[in-house]
């Protein structure tokens, strides 16, 4: 039996991140039902093309401010942050999402390090565009680099997490369908 995660940890990424597990685990068990015949495999890539897609899209809005001179550093910065928190929590859906459809258990203290990497890889992607400001090139090159790093950034979460969990075993009942106890 694997080690659940702590009470401080599922509250950090609850409260901070707005982790909502049970919410992971609708999504899980809607598209098993919409796809009743198709592999983890198969169910992971609906996850990721749709994660990519929105992530485009976040990616894209998060350097919009930058259009708006009259907004200022501070407004900007703001919605710079709020907006690489919002990537970040589509991430570690994608991830948790894979890690159920392959039978793993998203409460596992396991899941921990493979959130945190999410966590850190988003910071990263979300800030390679202002490494372009810094180096004095082209602003309005920003939006695009910002769009398609969070969108290449969901694929890269998602096809890692396919390898990972691929090469795990021991399916949990959660993955079968029963109902996984609601959390308070």
């Amino acid at each position: 039996m694997q080690a659940l995660q702590s009470q401080l940890t599922d509250d950090f990424f609850y409260f901070f991140l707005r982790l909502r597990k049970e919410r992971i685990r609708k999504v899980v068990k809607m598209l098993r039902e919409r796809c009743p015949g198709e592999t983890p495999e198969q169910l992971a890539r609906r996850l990721i093309a749709s994660q990519r897609q929105l992530s485009f899209l976040g990616g894209g809005l998060l350097h919009l401010p930058m259009f708006f001179p009259g907004l200022g550093a501070i407004l900007q910065g703001v919605g710079a942050a709020s907006g690489a928190a919002v990537l970040t929590r589509m991430h570690l859906y994608l991830i948790l999402e894979i890690a159920l459809l392959y039978g793993q258990d998203i409460d596992a203290e396991a899941r921990v390090p493979e959130m945190v990497q999410v966590v850190l890889a988003t910071g990263v992607a979300a800030g390679a565009p202002f490494l372009m400001e810094y180096f004095g090139l082209n602003p309005i090159l920003a939006l695009p680099t910002a769009a398609l790093s969070a969108a290449g950034l969901a694929q890269l979460i998602g096809e890692q997490a396919i390898r990972l969990y691929g090469q795990m075993t021991a399916p949990i009942p959660e993955a079968a369908g029963a109902a996984a106890p609601a959390m308070a």
